[in-house]
């Protein structure tokens, strides 16, 4: 005996048997396609720091560090390189006030010095 197939609920069981998308996904509208995109104008604000006032506080508190390395005995020095405006940390033997250290090394301030220097030479301009 042939069994007969009603093509109607093949197709009803065929639909069953697929996966469905999530609703959050199959309900999602397209948003902001084809639209411009409006964007907030962009606020330029004055710094809240003075570099001046900053540089005293840095210049202080070095001078605090000094004195305490000092009272305890120690051979480090705190100072600011001028020409880098970076602090420059020096270690010496006590007993022979010789240099032990620099850091950063005495070959990175001759190197960031020199960069200073020719800093303005790097780049190519047109007039």
């Amino acid at each position: 005996m042939s069994e007969s197939v009603n093509p109607a609920a093949s197709a009803a069981s065929a639909v069953q048997a697929q996966p469905t998308a999530p609703s959050s996904v199959a309900a999602a509208p397209a948003q902001g396609i084809g639209r411009p995109v409006k964007q907030a104008p962009v606020v330029k604000s004055e710094p809240l720091i003075d570099p001046q006032e900053m540089r005293a506080n840095l210049e202080e508190a070095i001078e605090k560090l000094n004195e305490q390395v000092e009272r305890n005995g120690r051979g480090l020095n705190f100072t600011i390189d001028e020409k880098l405006n970076r602090p420059i940390i020096t270690v010496r033997n006590t007993a022979t006030g010789d240099v032990v250290r620099t850091i950063p090394s005495e070959v990175v301030i001759k190197v960031a010095h020199n960069i200073e220097t020719i800093k303005g030479l790097l780049t190519d301009e047109k007039l």
